[in-house]
């Protein structure tokens, strides 16, 4: 053996590990022997094999010893953590499909080569609906710097035409201060400077973003933001993340659908009998967030209170029926 090769042997003996073994599939020093001169031209003997194993063992690396071979059970994720990951990347619509698919690849790298033989849904992420944002892992750079420096961003924002594709809507100049995931896409959590108020925009919508060195406002200025985030608030009272300042909100519904109020608002709700086996229930929620909510389960929920909130709701409902009941008697 080279003096070079002596030298990187190690470390491609942890390759080979690595890339080729796991508790399923040990290897013996015959089939470590082919694979290192197989991929890195490196000729070894069975004692130095052996040898070298120990070193890796002594430097703290896991690797376990069968009657079969040996493997290496250390690494960086579980199967089934790169699965979860993986399939987290691939519903989330707001990377474009580019970028999906360099980001599994790299995923499936920390599971090895047997891994990469399960993973055949890495193939299909241009059949998922994905942004065509190109700039959106530019955007999430720009914005945490601009978060770190504590300074404003103006930028372009966009919406889909009926070409499919996104145009510019308006220019915005805001205070950025994080960047929240809610229902598969990010959105930046902003005080808007020319409005002043907080507003969330959808990242994958952004576009010409561009740090300034304007101090950005200071959060605990802005009204309703004086002793910081509430990030639980945030998660559970918005589930759809319009701005308007949250109100407490009481409904009633069947008990059996209190599960799916648990998803979208969590468990921090009161909740006591109502008639037969209706429940009521009170919660906090951003009211135009209610409205949609309600619509969506209308023949499951029914908002009591605040009044202005159930007459909304009632007039939508009953704008939608005569759009309804117009077709049916056009048709």
């Amino acid at each position: 053996m080279s003096l070079e090769a002596k030298k990187t042997l190690i470390f491609r003996l942890y390759q080979v590990l690595y890339e080729y073994s796991d508790a399923d599939r040990p290897l013996t020093q015959s089939k470590i022997i082919e694979l290192l001169e197989k991929n890195y031209g490196i000729e070894a003997e069975r004692k130095a094999i052996g040898r070298n194993v120990s070193y890796l063992t002594e430097m703290g690396i896991d690797i376990v010893g069968t009657p079969k071979g040996c493997y290496l059970a250390e690494r960086h994720f579980e199967h089934s953590e790169l699965r979860v990951l993986i399939d987290s990347i691939l519903c989330s619509r707001h990377i474009n499909p580019s970028h999906s698919g360099a980001l599994i690849e790299k995923l499936i790298k920390f599971g090895g080569r047997n891994f990469k033989a399960h993973v055949k849904h890495v193939f299909s992420v241009n059949d998922w609906s994905k942004s065509e944002n190109q700039e959106f892992f530019y955007n999430i750079d720009l914005i945490d710097e601009a978060i770190e420096k504590e300074v404003q961003i103006t930028f372009d924002y966009n919406k889909y035409g009926i070409d499919k594709k996104l145009h510019k809507s308006k220019s915005h100049k805001v205070s950025p201060y994080q960047m929240i995931l809610r229902n598969q896409h990010y959105f930046l959590m902003a005080y808007e400077e020319y409005w002043g108020n907080m507003a969330f925009y959808r990242v994958d919508k952004i576009s010409n973003i561009s740090v300034k060195k304007t101090p950005r406002t200071p959060l605990r200025e802005i009204k309703g933001y004086e002793r910081g985030i509430n990030y639980k608030e945030l998660a559970l009272s918005r589930p759809y993340m319009y701005s308007d300042k949250p109100e407490t909100i009481t409904l009633t519904c069947p008990e059996w659908f209190f599960d799916e109020v648990v998803d979208w608002f969590g468990t921090d709700v009161a909740v006591k009998k109502a008639d037969g086996n209706m429940i009521q229930v009170t919660l906090t929620a951003s009211p135009r967030a209610m409205s949609y909510w309600a619509m969506q389960y209308c023949n499951y929920a029914e908002v009591v209170s605040p009044p202005h909130l159930r007459d909304g709701i009632k007039d939508k409902l009953a704008s939608a029926a005569e759009k309804y009941r117009r077709e049916k008697q056009d048709n």
